[in-house]
């Protein structure tokens, strides 16, 4: 059988010696987003994590980066197989350090595998890709998996036990074993806390607060400084008072 030049070529190279963005590349040119709820909701599972884990350098978050769970052999490269890849809406991987990637090669990563996933259905996600996402996750090692429906305000969970991913029976106030964060759908949309009760918040709500604190803040130096004023006028120094 006569080889093609590809073919001959490849066949002389490991699969470490071919660009990783030829073999890997870093976008499956889908869009973060559907929607404007499905890219909030992504945009402050994600940031909520990333502040409850700030101080921890071995936990790496990502949102919509895609994750190549096993490297391709030889064979595979000669025969132009695609790689095996997801990229969850919101993944935690622990015993990784923080940075910047432009996807996440698991081979390249200690072998370890990202431990949660989460998964926002938008009106795109085909029920085809979804069992072949939750399918993926069950293979390669995800131990939390959280998917939910906006329009149908449906929160669904898994966890593993063994090989497999169980459903848990009920969501609704369930506290994650690996995060700590708890889950609830009460109030008409996802709403996740921190483990000391913190709500999370999208980041315009967290420039709000700041602006109120801000303004507490500068109203309590006021009052201060008028008390101040009012001390002296009375003849009295307030740094003699206890």
């Amino acid at each position: 059988m006569t080889l093609s030049f590809f073919e001959a070529m490849v066949q002389q190279l490991s699969p470490l010696t071919i660009e990783d963005d030829f073999l890997y590349p870093d976008s499956d040119g889908k869009p973060l987003a559907d929607n404007t709820t499905q890219l909030r909701l992504i945009f402050t599972i994600k940031g909520g994590l990333d502040a409850l884990f700030k101080d921890r350098d071995d936990v790496f978050i990502a949102a919509d980066l895609l994750w190549y769970p096993v490297q391709l052999t030889q064979k595979q490269i000669i025969e132009q197989e695609e790689p095996q890849r997801q990229a969850p809406d919101v993944m935690v991987v622990f015993g990784r350090p923080k940075g910047d990637r432009g996807s996440y090669m698991q081979w390249k990563e200690d072998n370890i595998a990202p431990q949660v996933a989460f998964e926002i259905l938008s009106p795109g996600n085909k029920k085809k890709d979804m069992d072949t996402k939750f399918k993926f996750y069950q293979q390669h090692g995800i131990k939390e998996y959280y998917l939910y429906n906006p329009k149908k305000n449906r929160l669904q969970g898994w966890l593993r036990k063994g090989k497999k991913l169980n459903e848990i029976s009920q969501m609704e106030g369930w506290i994650s074993p690996l995060l700590g964060i708890r889950f609830t759908t009460n109030e008409g949309d996802l709403v996740l806390f921190h483990p000391d009760g913190e709500r999370f918040v999208d980041f315009v709500e967290v420039v709000e607060q700041r602006d109120r604190a801000r303004v507490a803040l500068e109203e309590e130096k006021k009052k201060n400084q008028q008390l101040l004023d009012r001390l002296i006028q009375l003849g009295i120094d307030p740094n003699t008072l206890p």
